[in-house]
């Protein structure tokens, strides 16, 4: 007798459940319809992505540490370009000079940026070596914007060397021979005092706009960038928002570290930029962002879990230059003259072991775009709706996993600048 009655709990407990479920589900729509009805878009309408922008911190599986790899390579395959730069760059030869000083503009929270800075470390003193000069003390800063997770950072740099072999150890692998800091802020805006830096340098940061342009979340605008969340296959009008800003930024970029950068200093700065003279094709950054990641944002709007306008206000503030675009902005601002411009080719941004399993293609292509706007989307619609975006963007990549290995290339802008 025990038994039927026990079987008949469990199916009402069930029942329960499911039906307590249902409502949640359903309490959830109405939710996130209200919400969008609102236009509380706190990401991006607000314009507060300077205090809330960083790439994904932490050393999990969906962080900028551990979804990097192609970064690393892209940037070992433009040493050569940066050994150019670095080579201009004028050498101290005074008596007990001040320390030489790098700087990575948007550092993150990998362990790329650390290479990069020991790679222009070791080249330079042995510049300083072939000149027969002694070389200073070197100090390097690593900036980002202030929610960077610059604790996981720090726990990547290997130790200081001691003092008693500094000179000699400058060149010692598994040692850091230089002093560093942190420096939180925009690198749209000063950072550093004047004329007190050697070498910029800037790797994968530069399409990152201090804000979404005003016009393409706004309703009543002409450039209101409707059913999109990235400027890829949007309208002329969305295209020259996007481009303005760009421009507009890049502008104060320059302005300010032309009052930081010392005489004879110089810049190397790589940002994602397209081949083609359509603003709204944006290459490998629309692949990544206008394709799965667009229609998992209609997937949620289609079934409820997101009201259209709540999509709408949502925009990835990224816009991938030409090579006209950067060059107008350098000449008209002119305290940087061009030694080199170009379009680099580097590839996809997917490193995986198996191109032919398509579950790992779109588990990483999923982690790589979560890795660098799932910050930007959890802000807008939270952690759960978070979760339930990255999964239908990684089904979607599955399902083309053949067409995202192929198509998935990324080119750069590289520009080498000095300053006279």
């Amino acid at each position: 007798m025990c038994r039927p009655f026990k079987l008949v709990s469990f199916s009402k407990t069930k029942y329960r459940e499911r039906e307590r479920g249902d409502k949640k589900i359903e309490r959830k729509r109405r939710e996130s319809k209200r919400m969008g009805s609102k236009g509380d878009n706190v990401a991006v309408c607000n314009m507060k992505l300077e205090r809330l922008l960083s790439m994904k911190g932490g050393k999990g599986q969906d962080s900028y540490a551990n979804n990097s790899q192609a970064q690393a390579m892209h940037a070992r395959s433009m040493l050569h370009l940066l050994e150019e730069t670095l080579d201009n760059v004028h050498l101290n030869s005074l008596a007990n000079p001040s320390p030489f000083t790098a700087v990575d503009l948007g550092c993150s929270s990998g362990a790329n940026t650390i290479h990069i800075i020991d790679f222009i470390v070791k080249h330079i003193s042995k510049r300083f070596d072939t000149a027969g000069i002694d070389p200073p003390e070197f100090t390097a800063f690593f900036s980002d914007l202030p929610n960077n997770d610059f604790n996981t950072l720090f726990q990547l740099l290997p130790p200081l060397v001691s003092n008693s072999c500094m000179e000699e150890c400058l060149a010692a692998d598994g040692n850091r021979s230089y002093f560093v800091a942190g420096v939180p802020g925009s690198f749209y805006r000063r950072l550093f005092p004047s004329r007190t830096i050697d070498i910029f340098h800037s790797a994968f940061s530069l399409h990152w706009l201090s804000q979404v342009p005003e016009s393409v979340t706004d309703r009543r605008s002409a450039a209101y960038n409707r059913g999109r969340v990235f400027i890829h296959g949007a309208g002329e009008k969305i295209a020259t928002a996007y481009k303005r800003q760009f421009q507009a930024d890049l502008a104060e970029f320059l302005r300010a570290r032309a009052a930081e950068v010392k005489r004879g200093g110089a810049m190397f700065l790589v940002c994602l930029g397209r081949t083609s003279v359509d603003p709204t094709d944006q290459g490998g950054a629309g692949l990544l962002f206008g394709t799965h990641f667009q229609d998992a944002w209609d997937d949620l709007v289609s079934e409820g879990l997101v009201a259209a306008e709540k999509r709408d206000g949502f925009n990835i503030p990224v816009y991938a230059p030409s090579l006209q675009d950067f060059k107008e902005v350098v000449e008209a601002d002119g305290s940087f003259t061009i030694e080199k411009l170009v379009v680099y080719k580097g590839g996809s941004p997917l490193v995986v072991s198996e191109p032919d399993d398509a579950s790992e293609v779109g588990r990483a292509f999923a982690s790589s775009c979560r890795s660098v706007a799932g910050v930007l989307v959890e802000a807008h619609i939270g952690e759960e709706l978070s979760n339930e975006l990255f999964s239908r963007v990684e089904r979607r990549a599955t399902s083309h996993a053949k067409d995202v290995l192929v198509n998935l290339q990324f080119f750069h802008i590289v520009a080498s600048l000095s300053f006279t």
